[in-house]
């Protein structure tokens, strides 16, 4: 009997970027590209940078590096390209035919990786809904490639199977999932709600993609998410609560990944997501000092955040992997609080939960004040929302010191 082996084919792939502006640094950007590929699933076997005023209108590149990149893709075996910006449909069915073979742009591979590593109902109907708002401007363009297409990169997740529908059945379906997502964002508001009501306070971890934010989570609270040394290991915001020496607690956000050139369609679809940095009450943005880029990723984040209106929060920044780069010349100055750390050792958490315990007392009430038996409950929600310093039980009540929120202060003073 003959025996087949049946192998997957590997994506070999060409990255090719447009440099418009002597300040832009497109190599670090095909950098990123290629490690966005590789989590993709890709072998990155050339890259290819053009010096332009603009990029060409109809191909991204001129006509010469068009040649270029054939004769690169024919020596190196390649049968895929990845250029490192949006293209227009034009350029895409352009390109496309002039190099006959896969073509795609950043945002078509970060959407890729996206409905790998959506989990939750409300990350695949987000990665869904940015597939197709994506994929409806390019129907045509696409619909020429898809028998080159086949398997792998750009055609994971739910919205491969709407490529051959019309776009009137495209938009029927943008309009159902967004009609899905404000369910889910109206249970998100409603959860943030009680949040509020309970007086927790909240504090969104933010960072780019790989900085470590998932395992931060993980050392602090047991969180048990996937922590991969990969870009966007994890969509799905993970909620925990921290307990701080002092009793007193606060809830930790896991956000998604901040990336340069992130592409609007998923913006618009993770807002509610992205939100989370909105509506907390402090921001810890983690940067990997170990990167050579940092400093651009810490700028990234800040110009994230702005645009989320994400802004005038206490931001404790951990200059996070101190394990890899123990000599550190990264400062914030845009941080309230700096913090050395290495969210794989432990190294600086303790002062991380200082700085948060600071925080909370700031925001709180010193009592002391005796309480009857029989308003026992009070002092139940102060150990549940504030922080409970001492009680003594005496034969006229229980005498309490603590500190409690401004919000309830009120609702906990004795009778």
């Amino acid at each position: 009997m003959q025996f087949y082996d049946f192998k997957e084919v590997e994506e070999r792939v060409i990255l090719v970027g447009v440099q418009t502006a002597a300040d832009e640094d497109v190599e670090a950007s095909l950098d990123e590209l290629e490690e966005l590929a590789r989590t993709a699933g890709a072998v990155t076997v050339g890259k290819v940078i053009q010096n332009r005023e603009a990029v060409h209108p109809g191909t991204y590149i001129g006509k010469g590096k068009i040649e270029e990149v054939a004769a690169l893709m024919h020596a190196a075996d390649a049968n895929g390209v990845i250029c490192d910006d949006e293209l227009s449909p034009a350029q895409l069915n352009n390109l496309e035919r002039e190099l006959d073979c896969k073509v795609m742009d950043r945002t078509l591979l970060i959407l890729d990786i996206f409905a790998a590593r959506a989990v939750s109902s409300e990350g695949k109907i987000q990665v869904e809904l940015a597939q197709l708002r994506y994929r409806a401007a390019r129907l045509v363009g696409l619909r020429e490639s898809l028998s080159r297409l086949g398997g792998g990169i750009g055609t994971r997740g739910p919205g491969e199977k709407k490529l051959e529908t019309d776009r009137r059945l495209i938009r029927t379906r943008i309009s159902a999932l967004k009609a899905e997502l404000v369910q889910v964002e109206k249970h998100r508001n409603l959860i943030r709600s009680k949040r509020a009501r309970g007086s927790l306070k909240t504090a969104a971890i933010v960072g780019y993609t790989n900085a470590g934010k998932s395992t931060l989570l993980n050392k602090l609270t047991g969180a048990g998410i996937l922590a991969e040394d990969k870009l966007f290991a994890t969509l799905d915001p993970t909620t925990r609560m921290l307990e701080l020496k002092d009793g007193q607690q606060i809830l930790l956000t896991d956000t998604v990944g901040f990336i340069r050139k992130l592409p609007h369609h998923l913006v618009e679809a993770f807002k509610s997501t992205l939100e989370e940095a909105k509506y907390a009450d402090y921001i810890i943005h983690v940067v990997d000092t170990s990167n050579l880029q940092a400093e651009i990723q810490m700028h990234t984040v800040y110009e994230t955040l702005r645009e989320l209106g994400a802004t005038g929060k206490k931001i404790i920044t951990l200059l996070n992997k101190q394990d890899k780069v123990p000599e550190l010349k990264i400062r914030d100055l845009r941080a309230d609080y700096t913090v050395k750390c290495s969210a794989r050792t432990g190294e600086g958490l303790e002062e991380l939960k200082d700085i948060l315990a600071k925080l909370l007392a700031e925001g709180q009430i010193y009592l002391e004040e005796l309480f009857a038996y029989k308003e026992a409950g009070k002092i139940q929600l102060i150990r549940e929302f504030g922080s409970l310093l001492s009680e003594e039980y005496r034969e006229d009540g229980i005498f309490v010191r603590a500190r409690v929120p401004v919000e309830i202060f009120a609702s906990v003073m004795p009778e």
